[in-house]
């Protein structure tokens, strides 16, 4: 499912328009967005949390020389899944 798509289902079991469900799943994404850059944990109860994990400096090595190269400390998204989406895809 692509964000369209969502949006559409959205629209359908809320009620809203096309329009105004594209609208809501814009701010939401914007908002989870928003907090994750500045540092922040968000957490949709039965859903997941979204979070930055710091991934520390290590050294790798160049696949076609096998020269050993730096690999710089960096930040990422991380994704827990809760429960309800655990359960939901175990079915």
């Amino acid at each position: 499912m692509r964000k369209p798509e969502l949006a559409a289902a959205i629209a359908e079991r809320a009620d809203l328009s096309k329009d105004k469900a594209s609208q809501v799943l814009n701010v939401i994404l914007d908002e989870i967005t928003g907090s994750v850059s500045q540092g922040e944990d968000v957490s949709l109860i039965g859903f997941g949390t979204f979070s930055v994990r710091e991934r520390a400096a290590r050294t790798g090595k160049n696949p076609q020389t096998g020269e050993p190269l730096a690999i710089p400390a960096s930040k990422t998204v991380a994704f827990k899944p809760g429960k309800g989406l655990k359960d939901a895809v175990a079915k």
